[in-house]
């Protein structure tokens, strides 16, 4: 059975470049600055979210392939970000192998979700761990799935969007099937939207259409200071608070703590 606390959601999908990393780190900050204290789990051997928040390979002295390998805990490998109270377990390409690494591990499914066990213990633990998964079906995302009370799941605007998402919703059902009967869809937001394509409205239509109210309200635009604010090493809340995407992922997050209190867990 997972730990009431902290509250875990995964932000996953199987296919990449649709504005994951992204999510997760604006959600986390996002919730960071509702006064909770929030950690931020990178589990894509890219690295991206630690990137995202300022956090150079030189400073990723412990990280998640460590806790995933038990060489460290969550706790030791937590960083201060430039975000008050906003922690991250970083990421580097070590991950890559992690699959060869456990693949002899009776609980290598599991790891991720023991570590935040271990983690809860403390006084001190974070209220939400956050997870940024890799693109792909690996024992990575599996260890976010198999750790998780919720996975939200970014969609691009586009063509194949509901192909990927079919892939996800399997993916989501064999896990709950097997290690985490528990885990829960919290939503779908549609990312990279552009009103004016017709297009991306059919894509927003048809994902309503097949998806009801598992669609957030919130759509994320797409936006030129949202792909800047990475390369500056901050969140888009940091960068530029004012713009289209740092407003439309305030609203997120209003939306999800308003889910979360339907789901008994706020």
């Amino acid at each position: 059975m997972l730990p009431a606390r902290p509250r875990v959601i995964a932000i996953a999908n199987q296919k990449g470049g649709v504005g994951k990393t992204t999510t997760a780190i604006n959600m986390a900050t996002a919730l960071a600055a509702l006064d909770q204290k929030v950690l931020l789990v990178d589990l894509d051997p890219q690295g991206n979210a630690s990137t995202g928040l300022g956090i150079d390979p030189e400073q990723r002295r412990i990280t998640t392939y460590d806790v995933l390998t038990r060489v460290a805990s969550l706790d030791e490998a937590m960083v201060e970000t430039a975000v008050p109270k906003l922690w991250l377990a970083p990421a580097t390409m070590d991950l890559l192998s992690i699959d060869i690494e456990l693949s002899t591990v009776s609980d290598r499914a599991l790891r991720l979700r023991h570590a935040i066990a271990q983690l809860a213990a403390r006084a001190d633990a974070p209220r939400y761990v956050v997870i940024d998964c890799p693109p792909s079906l690996t024992m990575l995302t599996v260890n976010a799935l198999a750790a998780a009370h919720a996975v939200l799941a970014p969609l691009q605007c586009e063509f194949f969007a509901m192909e990927g998402l079919s892939q996800l919703l399997r993916t989501i059902r064999e896990v709950q099937g097997s290690v985490n009967q528990e885990l829960a869809i919290h939503g779908i937001v549609m990312t990279m939207y552009d009103a004016r394509n017709n297009l991306a409205n059919q894509v927003v239509a048809d994902v309503r259409a097949h998806l009801g109210d598992l669609v957030y309200e919130t759509m994320i635009p797409r936006n030129v200071r949202l792909s800047e604010a990475p390369s500056y090493g901050k969140p888009a809340l940091l960068y530029d608070i004012k713009c289209a995407g740092s407003q439309a992922y305030l609203r997120l997050v209003s939306e999800l703590i308003d889910r979360e209190q339907r789901m008994g867990a706020a």
